[in-house]
């Protein structure tokens, strides 16, 4: 795996970065800063998941992730939320909007961001074979959880469709921002999550204990 984005062709650069966005905290801002940065992208759409067949909870309803979605990366130029996924019926699948988008736009190369949790699963992605022929996968590289060459060796002949995606060490994740206010230790998410955010979670008291 390596990092060397003036290495890639340099037509135009589309980036996607999926997520149930349920809070977005800071940490997924850094990624999308990062991920523009890097890569040299043209765009990054950030996804918010429709019906999330993998997740054992229950998500929170998609006006709320969509507006806390926009909310959070309303100033990361560049960036645009692309609720297609929220829209589409049935369970949400990423080959799907990687279709959508090559046929969009048939010039672009896509890269799609992942954590590493999800790079560790990888292969039980609906139809992920196809998804790397579409997509250079970027994994999200932080010092404690750096993937080894032996994963990506796995891929064989197509492990150099995997790039690492540099990022700070931010312990932050939305499952901690939902037990912070469930236990009623909502002022403590103010660091965690863009002030908006907050706000917003606030004014329509999401992950209250009920």
């Amino acid at each position: 795996m390596g990092l060397n984005a003036q290495a890639l062709p340099r037509g135009q650069r589309i980036g996607v970065f999926g997520g149930s966005f349920d809070p977005p905290h800071n940490a997924h801002v850094a990624l999308a800063r990062s991920a523009l940065d890097q890569f040299q992208l043209d765009s990054l759409h950030v996804v918010p998941t429709g019906l999330a067949w993998h997740k054992s909870r229950a998500l929170s309803a998609p006006v709320h992730r969509l507006a806390m979605t926009r909310l959070a990366f309303d100033d990361v130029a560049r960036g645009v939320v692309d609720d297609r996924e929220l829209q589409r019926e049935g369970p949400t699948f990423t080959i799907d909007t990687l279709r959508a988008l090559q046929t969009e736009n048939p010039q672009a190369q896509i890269y799609l961001f992942m954590g590493t949790d999800q790079f560790v699963a990888f292969r039980q992605w609906h139809q992920w074979q196809e998804i790397l022929e579409i997509a250079i996968i970027c994994i999200a590289d932080r010092a404690e959880s750096t993937p080894t060459q032996t994963q990506f060796d796995a891929y064989g002949a197509q492990s150099h469709r995997f790039f690492a995606l540099k990022l700070p060490w931010m312990l932050v994740s939305a499952t901690q921002v939902r037990q912070l206010i469930a236990s009623g230790a909502a002022c403590d998410i103010a660091t965690l999550v863009p002030e908006p955010v907050a706000r917003y979670i606030a004014l329509h008291q999401l992950y209250a204990p009920r």
